[in-house]
């Protein structure tokens, strides 16, 4: 077993146990066990039991970033982009859910993952061709982290097979975000460019 296809295994046992009795009763080494992996292994890859949710992070974003998109708008792309990042987490929905239930109980967690997320949403902007550098750049990653917010909240609350009421959460977020210059006018911008103009200073 690879260490991606290991990562996996511990990632799937660690939510289904946090479906079945609550993220803030999982251990690392009971999903470890329960997926049948070396406990020493196991502790090397994941230490603590945050760098279980980190790595569900990093296959969320590696799934939205697998396929290099080379058409569309900004605003196009960023949609597919968080989309396919939802993706990974529906395939974990219940497990999910039950951690989101959790953050506002343990903020050191909530600050830990914020900032994996606040990274996460620069790499999903700078894959849309949004400009991320400078202050302008950090304004934008913010709009593009409070639409992801936006979507996720709805994406709790969806029960349809299809997400339809996140899809429309998600174009929500993205109308509000557009109004504040967040795309550029009227273009399919190519993924090299980053030539969006800098948000009006206050």
């Amino acid at each position: 077993m690879d260490h991606d296809d290991f990562d996996t295994a511990l990632i799937a046992s660690a939510m289904t146990l946090a479906e079945e009795k609550g993220w803030a009763s999982v251990s690392v080494l009971d999903a470890a066990r329960a997926a049948g992996l070396p406990l020493a292994e196991a502790r090397q890859r994941f230490p603590f039991r945050v760098s279980v949710l980190l790595g569900l992070g990093r296959m969320a974003d590696n799934a939205a970033l697998s396929d290099d998109m080379i058409s569309g708008s900004a605003r196009e792309r960023l949609f597919d982009l968080l989309m396919r990042r939802l993706d990974v987490f529906q395939q974990y929905r219940h497990g999910v859910r039950s951690v989101l239930r959790t953050l506002p109980l343990d903020p050191p967690m909530a600050i830990l993952l914020g900032g994996a997320t606040l990274e996460s949403m620069r790499w999903m902007a700078d894959a849309a061709g949004i400009g991320t550098p400078g202050l302008g750049g950090l304004a934008r990653v913010n709009m593009v982290v409070g639409i992801w917010a936006h979507t996720l909240r709805a994406w709790d609350k969806d029960e349809s097979p299809d997400m339809g009421s996140t899809m429309a959460a998600l174009e929500q977020g993205l109308d509000k975000a557009a109004r504040f210059g967040l795309f550029p006018a009227g273009q399919a911008a190519a993924l090299e460019d980053t030539g969006l103009p800098d948000l009006p200073a206050d």
